[in-house]
Parts: structure tokens; sequence; C-alpha cells
């Protein structure tokens, strides 16, 4: 690779928070699992017809190097993930990214830091997952060659999604980025580690319904509005499994997160 190309490329590597499972000398900076603390006047998110959220994390802000990181995270205050996992219904109903009736059984909640909260008890036929407290360090987090923003930087007129013809797709380069992150794991901002094809694609695809191909350059356009909230591996400490040992994974635009319009967070869930 060409000392220009191997500018450019670390030029679009981004901080990330990863979240691991906390040890008793580890500073905690959030959870997964437990119960939520929700505000007095706030109800339990459901899915209208098929029943209530699991609660899935929690993270605390003020304990986030947010200034490290390059999204815009509220200062202080609390996250709290919430998803549809099938404990209701035996896995009937899926969420869906492309599935608009199924939004509702994926939602972020937040919690202003000066708002008055209390533990709440989780709806008839939800079992808690255990609580497991995370422990959080700013890491450099790379994406896949053919994600879109590194497709726009070395090859933009290549089809979306594949491998394309630059030493970025070659199979030595691509070994190394596996040795230089092969786990999903948990994670606050940075590149999404997705399973499958980058997830920002999957949610353009949503939002436009399906109907962009992908070679129509409005759904490469409109999966690099997308920024990663949250990702959240399968984690055996939690009894978490998302399918075949998947993530789940929160995205939103920047707008949004700046908004705190959390409610318009897409999500999503790959497993292998």
């Amino acid at each position: 690779m060409s000392p220009e190309d191997s500018e450019k490329w670390l030029g679009l590597l981004r901080p990330g928070m990863r979240l691991e499972v906390a040890t008793d000398t580890d500073d905690a900076v959030g959870r997964l699992g437990g119960l939520p603390a929700l505000p007095a006047s706030a109800e339990w998110p459901v899915w209208d017809g098929r029943g209530p959220l699991s609660f899935i994390a929690s993270i605390d802000c003020a304990r986030l190097s947010a200034a490290a990181l390059d999204i815009d995270l509220p200062a202080a205050g609390t996250l709290l993930f919430f998803y549809f996992d099938g404990q209701l219904d035996d896995g009937e109903a899926l969420v869906l990214a492309e599935d608009r009736e199924s939004w509702a059984g994926a939602r972020v909640l937040y919690v202003a830091a000066d708002e008055k909260v209390a533990e709440h008890e989780a709806p008839a036929g939800l079992k808690p997952y255990p609580a497991v407290p995370l422990t959080g360090r700013v890491e450099v987090t790379a994406t896949e060659p053919w994600h879109p923003s590194v497709r726009a930087a070395f090859a933009p007129d290549a089809p979306l999604g594949n491998r394309y013809d630059h030493p970025v797709c070659s199979q030595e380069f691509l070994d190394a980025l596996w040795e230089f992150d092969d786990e999903v794991g948990h994670q606050i901002g940075g590149h999404a580690h997705s399973v499958q094809n980058p997830v920002e694609i999957e949610i353009a695809e949503a939002v436009l319904d399906g109907e962009a191909s992908w070679d129509d350059p409005r759904l490469s356009e409109e999966a690099g509005n997308w920024l990663l909230l949250a990702q959240f591996d399968s984690e055996d400490a939690a009894d978490m499994m998302w399918g075949d040992a998947g993530a789940l994974y929160w995205l939103i635009r920047p707008e949004d997160l700046a908004e705190r319009r959390f409610e318009r967070a897409m999500f999503t869930w790959q497993c292998s």
C-alpha cells in the first residue's frame, strides 16, 4: 500500500469505547442486565400487541470518556437499552430493521442526570438478565474495506458492500485487520464491528424501505448518515445470547444525537 493510501486509511480510523466485564477493582461505566432505574413518570417500554421489552444495558454517560470519542454523547445522564428478546413468545416475533412494524421492539431511553429515578421491577413474564458491571477504555476502531466510508475513499465507483481491486481488500490486509480486532464485543461509538455486511447499509436499506438497490447512490449516501451509538455482543456472564452468538446494534444520525432524540435511534442485529 502506498504511503498516501496508508495515510488515508489511518484518517478513517475512529475512537470507540470498548466495554468489558468489570472486576472488583475496575471503575464501572455501566452494566448489562439487572433492573433499570426509571423516572416515576416513565413507563416500561412496550411493543404494542407483543408485550414489554427486556432490559439489556445501562450506560452512565458521566463515566464515559466522552471527550475522547467523536460522537456528541451527553456529558451526564443515563442511556438505557431495551429489546424484545423473545421471552414472551418463544422467539416468534423478530425485531428486524426491514420491518417497520417491528421497530417498536427495540428502544433507547435517555434519563437526564437531574431526574429522580427508582429501580423498576420487570413486568410479569420477563426474567431480568443477571447484572454484570462493565468497565470501558477508549480504543482505535477500524471497519471493513467495503464499508461505505472506506469505499468512498478508495473506490467510490465499486459495488457497495463488496470487495474491490485495491490493496485494502487484499487477503493480506484483511488478515491483518482481523488480527487487529477479531471480536465484536460491547462498544459505545466508533466503527461498528459488523458480523455480516456493514450495519449502516442494513439501516439505510430499512430507512429507504428497500426501494434503493445496492448500486443506487442513495443507499450509500443514506448509510453515511448513521453512526454507531452502541453494540452489545452475546455475553456468557449475563446469560445473553443473540441468535447464533450474534450482537445487537443501535445506530443514530448525528443531528438526532446532538438534539438528544434517542427515540429516533435505529436497531438491527446480526449473527453468524
